[in-house]
Formats: structure tokens, C-alpha cells, sequence
């Protein structure tokens, strides 16, 4: 009995202890493998979002945000050269187109040699109030001289568009819809102009000294401005904010696609792209034509039919490129 104490028992819990250790080291590092067992392998597949284009109707009214200004000072310049007699306005009268501004005395000299003398009348040129006047009695003025300005009772809304929205107004509009924040009822606003200044305008004139060309990366680009007049009748005041809504046209029940979908510019050729026939296969391009577009969704023309299937996205096109196209109203 003291020999199975003192070395059968010890002996069998080393042996069962050595057991046990062994099995954890198998389900730790050999558990799940098995010989012949199947591993796991992708069975999906990925493939790019498709669209059919659709009925809708489209409105492409090209959204502004807007300020009512007054409208620029008109100059009146000097038509004769002389010495001012008197001066007939002042500063905050109003005037019309007709109304004289300064006697002129001017003196010539005749075939013959001999003085001419003659008081000359120079009248405002244009309606509005004095808002400027350079002009005091004996003064001598030359022909062009700025004499006065006179500031129309008109106003103007002006607001500017991004380059790319321009797309959406390829057919110029002369008239826009406009919404006065906290004024009277939207009205329609006539002779609506978009303009961007030409290179060098507003540069140095001659004699100037020449500034150092910022080159291609850092010129800044040029703001183009839309503007129209404000109608008569209208109550309005400088400053105020408004909305502007420029036509750019429509379409009933236009066969359209997601700006996201179409590669071109509204108004002119487009490209689509079809799914790729096989897995693992290149997208098919299919040439369209474009009509308008309100800057999520553009009509498709030509070049396409209400069954055909095309990718939902430009392959290749970024998600930031995509939000850019919905925004500018085309795609690519």
C-alpha cells in the first residue's frame, strides 16, 4: 500500500495532467482543421448599379442668390469748352434728361481773325437726382470733362453663376423670375444680361506700372454676373436680398437619366455606358444627345430608348465628381 502512494498514484496524475494538456493543444492550434475539410470561398459577385431611363417631366430653372442694387451714376460731360457763367443745379435736386445744368461762355475765332463770342447751355443728359456736382462759377472746363452725376430712380438685381451652370443656359434667357426677401409679390425682372469681364479688364491703363503675372495656377477666375432691370412700379431699396430664377427651358415628359449617368454637356453629345456584356468585361460607351437639364436629371434626345440598361454612375467617376456633376447639371 505505501509503494502504490508513493509512486503508482503520483505516476497516474502525472499521466492524466500530461492528457489533458495534450488535448488543449490540439483544440488550440489543430481544431478546425481537418485533413479534407472544405475551406471557405467568395461565391458573390460585384457588379455596378444600373438605370433605365425614365418619363419625367424636366424644369430647368437655374437658381441664384441675388442683391437689389441702384442702378450706376450717369456722368455729364462737357460738350463745349469755355468759362462756367453760372451754375443752374445743385447737389440732391432732381432732374430730367432735358434739364440745363451750366451756361458755358465760349470763344472762338473766325475765318477772318476775330473773336466769337456765345453762351452755351449744357443740360443733364439723363434723369435722376445730382448726386455729384464739379462745377463753380469761372471755372474753365474742356470738351469730355466729367461736369456732374446724376443717379437714375432705377434699380437692378444682380447676383453671380458658376461657370459650370452656364451649361444650363446655352440658349440665353432676357428674362428672369424674382424673389424680393421681405418685399412685395415675385415679379418678372426684363433685359437680363450675363457678362464676364474680358482679360485685362479693369487693368492699368497706360503708363502704369506693370504687375507681375500670378501665372496660370494662381490667376484668379473671373466672376460672371447676371443681371436684369427692375420694372417700374416696383418698390424696392439697395440691399435688399433676393432670389433669382432663370429660365433655361423645359420638357413634357422627356425621356431622362441621372446626371450621374451621362458624360456631355445639356444641349449638346453625351456619352452613356451600357453594362459590360461578360463578368470581368469593359463597359460598352454609347454615343447620345442631350437636351436639358435641371441639374439632377437630363433629357436624352437621341441615341436611347426607354428599355436600355446603363450604368448608374461614369465608370471611373469619384463620389465627389458625382456630387459635382448633380450641382452643375451634367455629368463626367
Amino acid at each position: 500500500m505505501g509503494v502504490a502512494r508513493t509512486w503508482v498514484f503520483p505516476i497516474i496524475r502525472i499521466l492524466i495532467f500530461v492528457a489533458i494538456a495534450a488535448a488543449l493543444v490540439k483544440l488550440a492550434f489543430f481544431g478546425g482543421l481537418t485533413q479534407g475539410s472544405d475551406r471557405a470561398v467568395p461565391t458573390g459577385t460585384v457588379s455596378d448599379p444600373t438605370v433605365t431611363a425614365e418619363k419625367r417631366t424636366i424644369r430647368n430653372d437655374v437658381k441664384l442668390d441675388a442683391t437689389i442694387v441702384a442702378d450706376a451714376a450717369v456722368p455729364v460731360r462737357a460738350t463745349a469748352a469755355g468759362e462756367v457763367l453760372k451754375v443752374l443745379v445743385a447737389t440732391g435736386q432732381g432732374v430730367a434728361g432735358n434739364t440745363p445744368i451750366a451756361t458755358v461762355r465760349q470763344i472762338t475765332v473766325r475765318a477772318d481773325g476775330t473773336p466769337s463770342v456765345k453762351t452755351v447751355t449744357l443740360v443733364a443728359g439723363a434723369g435722376g437726382t445730382v448726386s455729384d456736382l464739379a462745377l463753380l462759377p469761372t471755372q474753365q472746363i474742356g470738351v469730355g470733362d466729367t461736369l456732374a452725376q446724376i443717379a437714375p430712380p432705377t434699380f437692378s438685381v444682380v447676383g453671380t453663376i458658376q461657370p459650370a451652370q452656364q451649361y444650363r443656359l446655352l440658349n440665353r434667357p432676357s428674362t428672369a423670375q424674382v424673389t424680393v426677401v421681405g418685399g412685395p409679390q415675385p415679379f418678372e425682372c426684363t433685359g437680363l444680361t450675363i457678362t464676364t469681364p474680358l482679360a485685362g479688364a479693369g487693368g492699368a491703363g497706360a503708363g502704369a506700372p506693370a504687375a507681375s503675372d500670378p501665372g496660370p495656377a494662381t490667376a484668379p477666375a473671373a466672376t460672371t454676373t447676371v443681371r436684369c432691370a427692375v420694372p417700374a412700379g416696383v418698390t424696392v431699396f439697395s440691399g435688399l436680398a433676393a432670389k433669382v430664377a432663370v429660365p433655361g427651358g423645359s420638357a413634357e415628359g422627356a425621356l431622362a437619366l441621372p446626371v450621374t449617368a451621362v458624360e456631355g454637356t445639356p444641349g449638346g453629345a453625351g456619352t452613356v455606358y451600357a453594362p459590360a456584356a461578360t463578368s470581368g468585361g469593359d463597359p460598352a460607351a454609347k454615343k447620345v444627345t442631350l437636351g436639358v437639364s435641371d441639374g439632377k436629371w437630363v433629357q436624352v434626345t437621341g441615341g436611347l430608348t426607354a428599355a436600355d440598361q446603363v450604368l448608374q454612375y461614369v465608370p471611373g467617376a469619384a463620389d465627389q465628381q458625382a456630387a459635382d456633376a448633380q450641382q452643375a447639371g451634367f455629368g463626367g
